[in-house]
C-alpha cells in the first residue's frame, strides 16, 4: 500500500492506494499516530483496491480519535469498498463522501 500525506494548517489528507490489509495496516496505523494532530482528517479511498479486517481496525481507531478532537471524512470510496463498510456497519459510523 502507498500512502500520499497532505497536510495543511489543521486538516490531514492521506490518499490510500493498493490493498489495506494485515501486512499494511500497521503502516497506515503508524502514520496516523504520528501526524494526526490536526481537527479534520480526510482518507481518500479512491485507488484502494482491498480492505481487510484490520484495516478497518484501523480506520476505527481514527474515528474514535478524531471524535474527540475533530472530524473525519472518508472520500471517494468505490463499490468493493462501499460493501465492505456496508456489510460491517461501518457505513453508519463514517461519514463518507
Amino acid at each position: 500500500m502507498n500512502i500520499v500525506k497532505t497536510q495543511e494548517n489543521q486538516s490531514l489528507t492521506l490518499q490510500l492506494e493498493g490493498r489495506l490489509d494485515t501486512t499494511t495496516a500497521p503502516a497506515l496505523e503508524q502514520e496516523l499516530k504520528d501526524s494526526l494532530n490536526g481537527t479534520h482528517l480526510v482518507l481518500d479511498m479512491e485507488q484502494l483496491a482491498y480492505l481487510s479486517s484490520a484495516g478497518l481496525r484501523v480506520i476505527l481507531a481514527a474515528q474514535k480519535q478524531m471524535n474527540k478532537q475533530g472530524q473525519m471524512v472518508v472520500r471517494h470510496v468505490n463499490d468493493t469498498i462501499m460493501e465492505v463498510f456496508n456489510l460491517t456497519g461501518f457505513s453508519d459510523i463514517l461519514t463518507i463522501e
